[in-house]
């Protein structure tokens, strides 16, 4: 189980991508449902550390409580003229067997770390070409939010961190955890895309209120079998122009967002209900086991029962 989080502050590191770890890992949620972490920030030599932007921030914890951490997060940085000493921290987690998360150019220590040799990774869209030149090695996907290749997850630039490290919460404490972190970032708790373990087509965000209403009432009516030109009256709108402005609003369609949902409310009653496969497949709206398990299979590379082994009873105790 993911308790202790490191933060590595290197010189030059960037502030956004530096508040995505402690938004997600700093924060006490254990009153509203959500996992706690010991989180700790660290650097080389305690004292100032220069930002990117300029400004100084005062770390006074040294690297040595890095040992032994669940996780060492290394958030973007400058790339080049990276010290060893940060360099053998994130050796020591990799051969341990910890997680290893790096939010967009991080990944450029990570590489030069060693751990990136043989593996898939990412980075900001700016950098993948220079990541993929300087260390042949490693396999870089361009076109990715993220990748985890053997508990060392890379990811694209800026927001594609929040997802790389839900993914991570998602992994160790599953659905339910992850989405009251993601509930109080007001995040989706997890963008869609064709794997678990990256995505390649990610859901946006919602740019309006205007599919609010409609979108919750999906939510309260996943059993049913939901059509577009149902859910186009219900938004008093015509089946062709409700399904383009939905795609527009919430960055995909609506059987795929309603799909989206519908796994994710399974997730949830497998993982906190000891209901049979077959009721929560009706109660979702897939209808059938065999149909859930495809759907499961796609999506998040697992089926509902070894899903339920992982997560149901960690979740009851």
């Amino acid at each position: 189980m993911l308790r202790s989080v490191v933060l590595l502050a290197l010189p030059g590191v960037a502030p956004f991508e530096f508040g995505v770890i402690c938004e997600i890992f700093g924060i006490d949620r254990t009153a509203t449902g959500g996992p706690g972490f010991d989180f700790t920030i660290a650097t080389a030599d305690p004292g100032p550390v220069r930002t990117s932007l300029g400004f100084t921030m005062d770390i006074q914890t040294g690297l040595e409580v890095a040992a032994g951490a669940d996780l060492i997060a290394v958030p973007a940085h400058e790339i080049t003229g990276i010290d060893e000493r940060y360099l053998q921290v994130i050796r020591e987690a990799e051969a341990r067997g910890a997680w290893v998360l790096s939010v967009c150019s991080g990944a450029f220590a990570l590489a030069q770390a060693g751990i990136l040799r043989g593996r898939r990774a990412t980075t900001h869209w700016m950098h993948t070409d220079k990541l993929a030149a300087w260390y042949p090695e490693t396999s870089v996907d361009a076109d990715v939010l993220f990748v985890e290749d053997r508990k060392v997850v890379t990811s694209a630039g800026t927001a594609a961190g929040i997802d790389a490290a839900l993914h991570i919460v998602r992994k160790e404490h599953g659905a339910a955890a992850t989405n009251v972190i993601a509930r109080r970032m007001v995040v989706p708790p997890q963008r869609d895309g064709g794997q678990s373990q990256y995505i390649d087509a990610p859901l946006s965000a919602s740019h309006s209120d205007s599919f609010a209403p409609v979108a919750d009432w999906m939510l309260q009516n996943l059993s049913s079998d939901l059509t577009v030109d149902q859910l186009a009256r219900k938004a008093l709108m015509s089946s062709r122009t409700f399904a383009r402005r939905f795609r527009a609003d919430m960055g995909t369609t609506p059987a795929a967002w309603l799909n989206r949902q519908r796994i994710i409310r399974a997730q949830q009653l497998l993982e906190s209900t000891d209901l049979g496969l077959e009721t929560i497949a009706q109660d979702t709206g897939f209808g059938t086991a065999a149909v859930m398990r495809h759907h499961f299979l796609k999506v998040l590379q697992t089926t509902p029962t070894n899903y339920r082994r992982t997560f149901g009873a960690r979740a009851s105790a």
